[in-house]
């Protein structure tokens, strides 16, 4: 596997994490202080797509790592839980660095 589509995996995780907490702060305090509602429009546009770009990168490093479904579905699943996707993110790319570099074909379950 190549070490790219590790990389924007990562990219994409953090990214997807950071909007997430943007959007959360966003929502505070349109919700609770009754300010923000234009902000926390762009904010919450732009997290949904970088979302479904993170979902395309994170499901071709599971097809290429050969993940169980199981295991793809909490990777996918992740980035919707507000600072999930940081520890998850890390042991995803403990768990893919040896198929980099290794060029083993499959994961651990």
């Amino acid at each position: 596997m190549k070490r790219s589509v590790l990389t924007r995996y990562r990219v994409m995780a953090y990214v997807t994490a950071v909007m997430l907490l943007i959007l959360c702060s966003c929502m505070v305090a349109k919700y609770g202080f009754d300010t923000g509602a234009d902000l926390t429009f762009a904010v919450s546009q732009a997290h949904g797509v970088l979302f479904m770009i993170y979902l395309v990168f994170a499901f071709d490093l599971g097809s290429k790592a050969k993940w169980p479904f199981g295991k793809l579905l909490w990777v996918l699943v992740s980035g919707t839980i507000p600072l999930a996707a940081f520890f998850v993110e890390r042991k995803v790319r403990a768990e893919v660095e040896p198929l980099v570099e290794g060029g083993v074909a499959t994961a651990r379950a």
